[in-house]
């Protein structure tokens, strides 16, 4: 006989309550995003005021980017409870088979190289040159702390919250309301618009459209955030124009990304056993 301390066990065919998906509407994404800008540009000014300098110092700017990247996963889990309670499963932290995920991530990440390749060829042609400065507009350059915090931002921080937020809450919301293609193609163009640079928004609109459906198709956030941290570990390198160094940062990335998110997703996997 089982003990009173144990739970029922539930019919075969019910999913227990932990382990349903989300049912949010699909507009609550968007004021999670308004939110997340107003978080940033208090940060940012706050930041501006105690320096008294005219414009964000690179400390400054590196500061309040973490601050929005944790404002993207505060924002989602808070503007999530207007609907009810959720849970870390719901936005998609979740165990997934390991090999169909790297076949997944790998296919996805060809074709948004294909594309990228194709879209340098055309700005080429047009005489855009496509030029990622944004670790230089951070202060990468200015210190080795800096260049380190501006790493562990774009290469870990970044991925964690930007797929927490807009595969996990924004896509997941939009997906219950207008089906899988549509959602996708919204959320990679609005992932694309957020990164404020013109010549890039296309790749990186077809970046996000990519991980949409690789989250759809593994079930999981984990090859997202996974993808997402090696893309950028990859660029990141690049700008500073890395060799060795590349492949060495993509591990280091996943290393950690890894610790961080492995505590959480063992204890979803119990909670909704």
């Amino acid at each position: 006989m089982a003990s009173l301390s144990q739970s029922p066990e539930l019919p075969d065919g019910v999913v227990p309550p932990a382990a349903r998906p989300p049912r949010w509407p699909w507009w609550l994404p968007a004021l999670a995003l308004l939110g997340t800008f107003a978080i940033a540009t208090f940060a940012l000014l706050i930041g501006v005021a105690v320096t008294g300098k005219a414009k964000p110092t690179p400390a400054v700017n590196i500061a309040a980017t973490f601050v929005q990247d944790g404002g993207l996963v505060l924002c989602a889990v808070l503007f999530a409870f207007l609907t009810r309670r959720p849970n870390a499963w719901q936005f998609g932290l979740r165990p997934t088979r390991f090999w169909p995920a790297v076949g997944w991530l790998l296919v996805a990440w060809l074709g948004f190289f294909v594309f990228s390749a194709l879209w340098s060829v055309f700005m080429h042609a047009v005489g855009v040159k496509l030029d990622d400065d944004l670790p230089q507009q951070l202060g990468a350059d200015k210190s080795t702390a800096a260049l380190v915090a501006v790493a562990v931002l774009v290469c870990v921080i970044a991925p964690l919250a930007e797929e927490f937020f807009f595969r996990g809450f924004f896509f997941a919301a939009l997906r219950g309301s207008l089906g899988l293609w549509p959602a996708a193609a919204i959320t990679g163009i609005v992932f694309g618009l957020i990164h404020f640079k013109l010549e890039f928004l296309a790749p990186l609109a077809v970046l996000g459209f990519a991980l949409c459906l690789l989250y759809a198709q593994t079930g999981s956030l984990l090859p997202c955030i996974a993808l997402h941290a090696l893309n950028n570990s990859l660029a990141f390198g690049v700008t500073q124009g890395w060799t060795w160094q590349i492949p060495a940062i993509m591990v280091g990335s996943l290393v950690l990304l890894a610790a961080i998110l492995t505590p959480v997703v063992r204890r979803t996997a119990l909670a909704v056993a």
